[in-house]
Order: structure tokens, then sequence, then C-alpha cells
């Protein structure tokens, strides 16, 4: 078995502050003191531990937000969701890890490397820092990432040796324990591992030489893995407020990658989105999101939703945003050529159906089907946009034009001769088309392709009903 930990020293600031980019220095406190601070705050001397008061006068623009432990959970819920993608064998470390079994995804990814590639690529794309590393067992892996050691050791025998050289503070937490080591001279595990275990047990109580043997093999560790949610949602908090639509698109990617790895682990797509935009008072602006075809890719994803929040004015300034995502179905992988092809790919005109809806309206974009009736303004219909095959049997549409006139337009007559723009010249016809007596909207038509002086055609047509007389209905291109 080889374990992949995934430790995130940054958690506490990274989910409070990874939904927008900011110029102030940003640090995260509990009880008056600084946990963690981002880089800004490091160069002015802020650290972690000192007081928020010394921080502030080291840095007076510094932005301190409380610290929130449940905002923190949800942000490792969501990480552990995404990394089903890699194995189903995911588990919380908490606060701030998540252990994978990956041996029995090696054949899939061609080995433990693509994976690791894939783990730091997907946390830099949400915002989060990573450290990763690998081990025969999930504690051992553990150890090694909260070392900062990003090392592969996948021989159980090496592992010993491997966290040997690590300090004593990745066996606990607990400051009077590594006060206690300390004052011993311990200050590495390999110390540790040299003591008395009688008396290592006596003094520091059993927990502490349980997790040095379930590191290093000598023990089980059984784990409860995590059970991802059947729908997608997820919510990040601003670190200030946003006034302008299009600058949540930085946000609104870190939930895209998200939700991609979500979808992935399922096999499955969406149907549609709803991103909603909070203001104060818990108001909010719904931004639906909708697709010709079930999709989770997520810079497709992120292509439409920047069509949809460039025309979006927002009615008070922004807090946070979430992102839901109920309507999961199954993907189904696309079938490829045995040689290469330059044509498009089957998918486009979806998604640039998907495009002009977003930036036009889902009114304004749609499908045409043929109906059942001769009449020409009555042999189409709307539809959902789909490559599918015509669902009914349409009439000989041979010779007639791409473009209907909205009504037809009644013609002015010189000895029986209709004009447009001029005497036209019957090429073709006549098409009689006698029909509608059942709905009231009774027709008796003979239709002609004419041309006009300009030598354009057009196609008119001869009522033998009311009103009677020539009337222009179409153009050909």
């Amino acid at each position: 078995m080889l374990w992949i930990a995934l430790y995130l020293p940054n958690l506490s600031l990274e989910t409070l502050t990874r939904a927008l980019a900011t110029p102030e220095p940003q640090a995260v406190a509990e009880s008056h003191c600084i946990v963690a601070c981002d880089g800004k705050a490091l160069a002015r001397g802020v650290r972690p531990g000192m007081s928020a008061a010394a921080a502030t006068a080291l840095a007076r623009e510094l932005v301190i937000h409380p610290r929130s432990a449940a905002d923190e959970t949800e942000s490792l819920l969501g990480l552990a969701g995404w990394a089903t993608q890699f194995t189903p064998s995911v588990a919380l470390e908490l606060p701030d890890a998540l252990v994978l079994e990956v041996s029995g995804s090696f054949r899939l990814f061609a080995g433990a490397q693509r994976i690791v590639a894939g783990l730091h690529k997907g946390c830099a794309q949400m915002g989060f820092t990573a450290v990763v590393a690998a081990a025969p067992t999930p504690r051992g892996a553990s150890m090694l990432a909260r070392a900062g050691c990003e090392r592969f050791v996948a021989d159980p025998a090496k592992l010993e040796r491997a966290l040997a050289d690590l300090s004593v503070r990745v066996l606990t937490q607990d400051a009077d324990t590594l006060e206690a080591l300390a004052a011993i001279g311990m200050s590495c595990v390999a110390d540790v591992l040299g003591l008395p275990r009688a008396g290592l047990a006596r003094r520091f109580g059993p927990k502490l030489l349980d997790d040095l043997d379930r590191a290093l093999g000598r023990a089980p560790d059984p784990r409860t893995f995590f059970t991802p949610p059947t729908a997608f949602h997820a919510r990040l908090e601003l670190p200030a407020e946003v006034t302008q639509a299009e600058a949540l698109l930085f946000a609104t990617r870190r939930l895209f990658v998200q939700l991609e790895g979500f979808l992935a682990a399922r096999v499955a797509g969406v149907r549609g989105l709803a991103l909603r935009l909070y203001h104060r008072a818990a108001r909010f602006t719904e931004v639906p999101i909708g697709f010709v075809a079930p999709s989770r890719d997520a810079a497709h994803l992120t292509a439409l939703a920047r069509e949809r929040l460039g025309g979006l004015a927002l009615p008070d300034p922004v807090r946070a945003l979430a992102l839901a995502a109920d309507d999961i179905v199954p993907f189904g992988g696309e079938a490829l050529a045995l040689f290469a092809d330059s044509s498009p790919a089957p998918g486009d005109w979806e998604r640039l159906v998907e495009r002009l809806r977003a930036r036009l309206g889902a009114v304004a974009v749609h499908g045409v089907a043929i109906a059942e009736d001769h009449r020409p303004e009555r042999a189409s219909r709307t539809r959902e946009p789909s490559a599918g095959a015509r669902t009914a049997h349409a009439p000989d549409v041979a010779f007639r034009p791409f473009w209907l006139l909205p009504s037809p337009r009644p013609l002015a007559e010189i000895a029986a001769v209709p004009q447009h723009g001029g005497e036209l010249q019957l090429l073709a016809g006549p098409e009689r088309i006698e029909s509608g007596w059942w709905d009231g909207a009774e027709v008796a038509r003979d239709y002609f392709v004419a041309q006009a002086p300009d030598h354009s055609l057009v196609w008119v047509y001869r009522s033998r009903g009311e009103p009677s007389g020539w009337f222009l209905h179409g153009l050909f291109a």
C-alpha cells in the first residue's frame, strides 16, 4: 500500500483570503494572537505567535481576520470531495490534512508521480498551498508532509530511517508534551525511538507510542474514508467587498476547479449551475448557467461565467459567493478517431450555443424543429438545441427560401404582373398549398420563385382566398 498525505500549512489563512487578491497584508488571529499571515505581512515583520496588537503596530494597514474553524473544516471537506477523483480512499486528518491510499490508482494514472502532480496543480488552482508526501502508512506520510518534507518512501524497510530525522513536532501538537521532550534533550524522532518504551509510556502516556507504532507500520491504523455528497455546494467568503461583477471571476474559477474534481470522481457532468452572489443582510443575486450538453470542464465553465458576469450590474457590493450543482448526470466519454482528424470536435457546436446563450440570453438562442404542417409560417417550431435528427416528415422544401418575412407583404400589380422594385419574372411554380381549414387559419396559395430586376430571387404567392392578390413571403440568399 502507498499513502499520500496532503498537508495544508496555511489553511486557516487561505480559507479566508483565496477568493480575492488584495493589496493589503492579511493575517488570521485566534484569541488575540496571530496564527497565520501572508507574505506581505511577513515582509513587514509580522510573525505567527505574536499578539494582534503588536502585529498592527508593525503593519498599520494589516487586515486581521478572526479564525473560523468551521470554515476551515468546510474547506477541507471540499478538498476531500475534489481529491476523490484520484482515489475513492480519501480520509480526513483534522484539522489541516488529507491522506489518500493510491496504490489502486497507479494503472489509471501511470504511477504516483502523476497523482502528486495533479494534487499540486489542483490545490494551486483552488488557492491552497500544499505539501505532499508519500509513505507505506498514512501516519508516516502525514508526518513527512507536516515536516515540510516532500519525500516519497515506498519501501517499508526505509520508513523508519526517513522519519528518524524529523523534528519531534511531527509527533504531537500538545505544547506541554513538546516542552517535556525538549527538557530531556529530545529534538528529533530518532531521539524518541532510542528511549525505553516502558519509561516513555509512563512519562508521556500510551498515545505517543501508539502514534509512533502506527507511523512505522507496527500497529494497525484503520481509517474512515470520506463519502462525497450527492450534490455539490461550495461557498467562498471574500476578504473585501466587490463592486464589479467581472472581479468575481477569479473566485468563481476557484469553485469551478473544485467542481471539476468532484464531478470527475463521479464520472458525471452537470446540466446547470446556480451561482449566488451574496450581499449585505443575507440578500443575494442568483446567476444561472445552463448547458446544452452535460459538462464539467472548468475552463469552459469559466468562459460561460465570464459572459454572464460581464453584463451583470450588481445591485450591492458582494461579500461572498456560492456555487450549487444539483442536476448531476452520468458523463459519457468522447469517442476518438483512429487517425488524426482536423475537423472540429463533435461538442464544439454545443459550447458555441452555450456561449451565445450566456451572452444573449437563453430565449434568444434556440433550435428549430420541423412541424407537420404545409403552411410555411407553421412548418417549423423552436426547441432546445440538439444534434438529434428531425422528428417529423417535412414537405419538399427544395424550392423554399431560408428567410421568411415575419408576415407576408402585399405586392403591387401592373397588368396582373407582381411588382417588387420593378416587374418580377416568375421562374418556377406554382407550388399549391391548401391547408388549415380545421383550425380557422385556412390558406389557398400558389407559390412561385421569382427574379427581381436586381437579379435577386424572392418567394411570392398569389392568394386565391382572402385577402386576395400577390404577396412577398420569403427571400433567397
